[in-house]
């Protein structure tokens, strides 16, 4: 990790170095990527990368595990023009996903074939055009090299803050608005499904934008979200955030695509640790796999013994979770919305492990079926299933309500 820290800090001394020549002081404009001069491609068992932008920005890069992948981060670059079959050129680079990160920051993920380790990164800096370009080359290392020098470092100029300790929850007044966190599905460098003419990400953050201001006007609830404009939060953030908001329940919102069967209308998730049918279990799969493509690094997952307490804190939460997932199917029907055939799911979604905050993913509809597709983008269609989704929040608050006072007396 010294050794990956080490070579953080010389990319931004070459960066700024760089950027000094070309006669500007600051950071201040957006790159833009140059297409046509943008490749990654073998160099014998290795590979090259090259970049051109159309200035030079600070960035750096760095190594993560299962499966193997290099991160660059930019401050910050316009991706627009550039498709991962133009940029991959090559064998030793299997996948390509780049986008927004956080606001005011972009990242580019390579998955690579085998373990490899940076050899050389420069980036230089035309001083007429200002126009700049970034060379890396990459050498194989052995499993235990790589696996030694991987890791996210730690920075504030570019990382969310660290989730902070979650104390002991508060008694809720009852009647206080209840704080609904919303979830609008992927966002930044995890785009979710897409079609040709509708991305998953743009479309949920739309509809989270509708839902919450229904909610909110409804004098009811009051609403905050994991993201607010097209960018990446990890899934265990996700979660964070919903703990330090001190939310009383949490809702992640999701078109995907499904090719295994036939898949249309709308459908709920709850936790589980089995799913209860394959086509669950692919799309929670997919989900964690973009998750991990997106560079996040998971080394600080929970150990064994911290399972079994968030376990046993779920034994509570799961019932109302699953009452919660209930309502809101009954909340959609009432409204004439599309529902699934089998609307009730459950899989292992890492963004519902919340131990103690009701929580569900709502699959609004799929963007593989031509009928929710037409749907989803009717801003008609979407406001009276918010319509339905808030009338779902209303009955099963009286009914949690109700089961508390039970559960005291």
């Amino acid at each position: 990790m010294g050794r990956l820290i080490t070579l953080t800090a010389l990319i931004w001394t070459l960066a700024a170095g760089a950027w000094a020549q070309s006669g500007s002081s600051s950071f201040s404009g957006l790159a833009r990527i140059d297409a046509g001069a943008a490749r990654v491609r073998d160099a014998g068992q290795g590979a090259e990368i090259s970049l051109g932008l159309s200035q030079g920005v600070p960035y750096r890069l760095f190594t993560l595990t299962e499966p193997p992948r290099l991160v660059l981060d930019f401050q910050e670059v316009d991706w627009t023009g550039l498709t991962a079959e133009k940029l991959l050129q090559g064998d030793q680079v299997t996948a390509a996903q780049f986008g927004t990160y956080v606001p005011g920051w972009s990242r580019l993920v390579l998955q690579l074939a085998e373990p490899m380790k940076v050899a050389s990164a420069a980036m230089s800096v035309d001083q007429v055009t200002a126009a700049a370009k970034l060379s890396v080359s990459l050498e194989p290392a052995t499993a235990k090299e790589f696996a030694a020098a991987a890791g996210a470092p730690r920075d504030p100029r570019w990382d969310l803050p660290a989730p902070e300790a979650v104390g002991t929850r508060a008694a809720r007044d009852e009647n206080a608005p209840l704080l609904v966190m919303l979830d609008p599905g992927h966002g930044g460098i995890d785009p979710g499904a897409e079609t040709e003419h509708v991305i998953e990400k743009h479309l949920m953050l739309q509809f989270a934008r509708e839902l919450g201001e229904v909610l909110v006007r409804s004098g009811q609830f009051t609403v905050r979200m994991t993201r607010d404009d097209d960018y990446f939060v990890s899934l265990e953030r996700r979660i964070a955030m919903a703990h330090q908001a001190g939310a009383d329940v949490f809702i992640s919102l999701h078109a995907d695509t499904i090719s295994e069967g036939r898949a249309h209308g709308s459908t709920v998730y709850t936790l589980s640790r089995e799913a209860s049918d394959a086509a669950s279990a692919k799309l929670a799969e997919r989900h964690l796999r973009a998750d991990l493509l997106s560079g996040t690094d998971l080394s600080q997952a929970d150990d064994r013994v911290t399972s079994i307490m968030l376990d046993l804190a779920r034994q509570e939460t799961q019932p109302r979770s699953d009452a919660l997932a209930a309502a809101l199917i009954g909340g959609l029907r009432a409204q004439g919305r599309p529902i699934n055939n089998r609307p009730l799911r459950s899989a292992g979604f890492s963004v519902l492990k919340s131990a103690d905050i009701p929580s569900v993913l709502v699959e609004l509809g799929f963007l593989s079926s031509k009928r929710d597709l037409k749907n989803l983008v009717d801003a008609e269609w979407r406001a009276k299933a918010a319509r339905g989704i808030l009338n779902g929040l209303i009955a099963w608050r009286a009914q949690d309500d109700a089961r508390r006072a039970l559960v005291r007396q």
